[in-house]
C-alpha cells in the first residue's frame, strides 16, 4: 500500500452504492413487458456493471435487432429513472465512515461511468454531496481513459498521487493505475462469474466492504 491519500475517489455503482436491488426491478419491468418470468436478483446483480445494453441482453437475450435493442434499452433506463433511490444505499459500513469523513471536510468525489441524467438524482436522494462528480456524459472519454479520475483530482485540488480510487471492475484498476492513482479493488461489488477482481492490476484488494473500511479508517 502506498503513503495514505489526501482525497479518496470512489466508482459508484458496487462500490459505494449498492444499485442493483433498483436495477433488477427495471430489468424485470423490461421482461414483464415482454411476458418473461423474473430473473433472480443474484443473476441480475452480476451484470450490472456492464450498463444498461448487458442488462437489455441479459432481459431478452444477445439477438435482438438494433432498433428493438434501442426501444428495450430505453423502457429499462425509463424504468430505471422512475425509481432509482428505492432501494439503493451506501454499503454498510462504508456509509458510516463516509459520514465522518464528510463532517471533517475532507476531499473525495466519484468518478462514474453512469450518466448524469441517473446519477444526480441517486446521489442526492442519499444526500451524498462529493466534492467531485465527474460522470459518463461529462467528458470527451470514460473509465478506463483515465481523464475523468485526473479531472476529479484537479477540482479537488489534490494531486492524482495523493489519491486512492477504489473500484469493482477492472476498467477503474485501469484508469487508476494509469492515473498515476493507488488503484484499490473490492470484491463485493458487481462482479461477473469467473472474474478474479484479485487479478485485477490494483495496489490492494479487499474482499469485504468491511474490511476496506478498516483500511479507509487507519489515514482518519
Amino acid at each position: 500500500m502506498r503513503a495514505s491519500p489526501s482525497a479518496i475517489l470512489f466508482d459508484l455503482d458496487g462500490t459505494l452504492v449498492d444499485t442493483a436491488p433498483d436495477l433488477a426491478v427495471a430489468t424485470n419491468a423490461l421482461r414483464q413487458h415482454h411476458g418473461l418470468t423474473p430473473l433472480p436478483f443474484a443473476v441480475i446483480r452480476a451484470q450490472v456493471s456492464n450498463g444498461g445494453n448487458a442488462l437489455v441482453n441479459l432481459a431478452l437475450g444477445n439477438d435482438l435487432s438494433v432498433t428493438h435493442q434501442a426501444q428495450a434499452r430505453e423502457f429499462l433506463l425509463d424504468a430505471y429513472e422512475a425509481s432509482v433511490a428505492v432501494h439503493s444505499r451506501v454499503f454498510s459500513p462504508l456509509d458510516q465512515w463516509l459520514a465522518d469523513w464528510q463532517r471533517q471536510e475532507r476531499p473525495w468525489g466519484i468518478v462514474t461511468n453512469k450518466p448524469r441524467r441517473y446519477t444526480t438524482p441517486l446521489i442526492e436522494a442519499l444526500s451524498l454531496t462529493p466534492g467531485a462528480l465527474l460522470c459518463a456524459d461529462d467528458l470527451t472519454a470514460k473509465k478506463p481513459d483515465p481523464l475523468p479520475l485526473l479531472e476529479a483530482a484537479r477540482r479537488l485540488g489534490v494531486e492524482p498521487q495523493h489519491c486512492w480510487y477504489i473500484g469493482d471492475h477492472l476498467r477503474d484498476m485501469q484508469a487508476a493505475q494509469a492515473a498515476g492513482m493507488t488503484a484499490v479493488a473490492v470484491g463485493y461489488g458487481y462482479i461477473a462469474e469467473g472474474d478474479d477482481y484479485r487479478l485485477w492490476p490494483a495496489h490492494c484488494w479487499y474482499q469485504q466492504c468491511a474490511e476496506l473500511v478498516d483500511a479507509l479508517s487507519a489515514i482518519t
